[in-house]
């Protein structure tokens, strides 16, 4: 799912948590359904569903605090946070600064959305949001690339012409394909790994708490429900 590519390095702290019972959990809180900002300003969607379901596992009290996707292992490095749970796919380039815990999703496909079904990919202009494996997979094509901050400009820039189509998780396309005659084009593309939630190197005890709250929800069936439910990857 979709992916930070870091282009900077960050510097490692060595303090763990704030508390040993309250966990400061990092989000984006614009890519629905994974996450975003409901109509009472609060963080929602899968993700806040699941982190609140994994920190009672582990006998947590939860924070959700809401950071921009291209700050978001930074500040979780800098200590602004304790996780990040934002649909970040697992990649070497992301575990080479920080941790991961077990994946919590499988991989979800990317896909394409146009105001035309018959657009060329190749020889056109691709959006997609900086800093994620799916700008990286443009680039890698050698296509024209152009990049925005947040996935609703990637989107609006094939609404007014910028961009010919966009490159991104389905599960958040699906949530505006068939809106402003945007379409899903047939073409999926396989890239990144499983999602799962981040954390600082110097945190194995508190990522081994949440590894096991995810086996757990694995175990007795409540992931896949809670996948189901969102509609945001395949189950396991």
């Amino acid at each position: 799912m979709k992916k930070l590519i870091l282009a900077t390095s960050a510097l490692a702290l060595t303090a763990g948590i704030a508390s040993a019972d309250v966990v400061r959990m990092g989000t984006e809180g614009a890519y629905e359904p994974w996450n975003f900002i409901n109509d009472k300003g609060e963080i929602d969607g899968f993700e806040r569903e699941l982190g609140d379901e994994l920190c009672k596992r582990a006998e947590l009290e939860c924070e959700w605090v809401k950071n921009d996707w291209d700050s978001i292992i930074p500040n979780l490095v800098s200590g602004n946070y304790d996780t990040i749970i934002a649909g970040m796919s697992i990649t070497d380039e992301r575990d080479a600064v920080i941790d991961f815990t077990q994946p919590y999703t499988p991989p979800d496909p990317s896909a394409y959305v146009a105001m035309d079904a018959g657009v060329d990919l190749e020889g056109g202009v691709i959006a997609a949001q900086a800093a994620t494996i799916q700008a990286n997979f443009i680039a890698e094509q050698g296509w024209t690339l152009v990049e925005f901050a947040t996935p609703e400009e990637t989107v609006a820039a094939v609404r007014n012409g910028e961009a010919d189509a966009v490159l991104a998780d389905k599960s958040f396309l699906d949530t505006v394909a068939g809106s402003d005659g945007l379409v899903m084009l047939e073409r999926m593309e396989a890239i990144g790994g499983g999602v799962g939630m981040g954390l600082r190197e110097s945190d194995g005890e508190l990522r081994a708490k949440f590894d096991a709250a995810i086996q757990s929800m694995k175990d007795d069936g409540t992931l896949n429900e809670m996948i189901a439910k969102w509609e945001v990857s395949s189950q396991w």
